[in-house]
């Protein structure tokens, strides 16, 4: 009896000698088999966005627009990534489709807005923050200093469209953009 519990023995720590061995290291072992949890590429559009990174952005929305459809929160971060890179038209475009959606915000109505500025409609631009102010019950900084840009421009008589100003879309968080002038 004891020799065959002793061959038991031999044959069970041969066994163990042949699993592999646990890693060594300060670093954790690699991705488990199966699906790897990917980072949702909307919040990846948004850092990215936040980092001045607005090409990379606009790929990462693109992402997100093939994994979830293009919901409202997909098209408001194409439009604006659109906007930061200059693209008015078809910021615009998709800016006027998030709008139509039951799920639309402030700040797609806020970014749609600025464009709206940048492009020189400053009284439909006056409508849509006028809008987005309400829908935001005056809480936003960032949308009411937008708004209080429209009105001077389209109540401005000297205002000369053929001086060139540039300006900025600024993140102030939660989704807010900011139309800054840079001196």
């Amino acid at each position: 009896m004891a020799g065959r519990l002793a061959a038991a023995l031999a044959f069970a720590l041969m066994l163990a000698s042949c699993a592999p061995a646990p890693p060594q290291g300060p670093f954790p072992p690699g991705a488990a088999p199966g699906k790897p949890v990917a980072v949702d590429p909307l919040l990846v559009g948004h850092r990215l966005m936040d980092a001045g990174e607005f090409e990379l952005a606009h790929r990462a929305y693109t992402r997100a627009g093939a994994d979830q459809g293009l919901t409202a929160d997909v098209l408001a971060g194409l439009g604006t990534a659109n906007l930061a890179m200059g693209r008015l038209g078809t910021a615009e475009r998709l800016l006027r489709r998030a709008i139509e959606s039951d799920a639309a915000t402030p700040e797609m109505w806020n970014n749609l807005g600025v464009v709206l500025v940048e492009n020189g409609d400053f009284l439909e631009a006056e409508q849509m923050l006028r809008r987005a102010y309400a829908l935001d019950n005056g809480t936003s900084d960032a949308i009411r200093d937008n708004l209080r840009l429209a009105l001077a421009k389209s109540r401005d008589s000297s205002y000369d469209d053929n001086v060139e100003q540039e300006y900025k879309v600024v993140r102030r968080g939660g989704g807010k953009y900011l139309l800054r002038k840079i001196p």
